[in-house]
């Protein structure tokens, strides 16, 4: 028979992974005595702080997929471009596995991921059933998730490699911030959310 550390009066701190049982005393603080670190069961308020930042992201995601991204001014020519929008230019020019490359990483997986976020956040406390394919598809969205600015890492390089030719200039557009936010609160969003808390509906198991 086995059983979750919380169930059974433990405490797990985050920081150092020491074990502690929990104190007796009903108001006392549970502290780490080996760091000091504060101990909780679970991360405090993470279903409440999670939907904040994914609600905040899933509004930044409108802005960041319709403003410019890319501003560029070639000889009084002045072009912007969405992140879509560089992305079907590249292609008509032949790149068409960077073009590939900012659909996937800067459309298609921040959408993913929320929408996983998501679907975690509503299924969290649902019945056991399908714990594991939860807890593989959080373990995927927080891999993915450093993946996300890959356009702006090269949109960063083609900035300098054009400029440095002094053939033109290029300047990120609103859309690069509102992006840069939904990388950024996505992230957040992952980190707060507790994934102990899939498992909490699976009260005992048979070893």
């Amino acid at each position: 028979m086995t059983a979750m550390a919380a169930h059974a009066g433990f405490l797990c701190c985050e920081l150092c992974g020491l074990l502690t049982r929990r104190p007796a005393a009903p108001h006392a603080r549970p502290v780490c005595v080996r760091c000091g670190t504060r101990l909780h069961a679970r991360k405090p308020d993470s279903i409440a702080r999670t939907w904040a930042l994914l609600i905040a992201a899933y509004v930044l995601y409108v802005p960041a997929n319709v403003l410019p991204v890319l501003e560029t001014d070639s000889l009084g020519d002045h072009t912007s471009d969405t992140i879509l929008g560089g992305a079907i230019r590249l292609w008509s020019q032949g790149a068409w596995p960077l073009s590939l490359v900012i659909i996937v990483a800067s459309f298609c997986v921040p959408l993913a991921k929320m929408f996983v976020l998501t679907w975690l956040l509503l299924t969290a406390t649902d019945d056991p059933a399908h714990v594991l394919r939860r807890t593989r598809l959080y373990r995927v969205v927080d891999f993915i998730g450093r993946w996300s600015m890959v356009d702006i890492y090269v949109a960063a390089i083609l900035a300098a490699l054009v400029q440095f030719k002094a053939l033109a200039t290029i300047q990120a557009g609103p859309g690069a911030i509102a992006f840069g936010a939904v990388v950024v609160l996505t992230m957040f969003a992952a980190e707060s959310f507790d994934p102990r808390l899939i498992w909490d509906p699976v009260k005992e198991s048979h070893g």
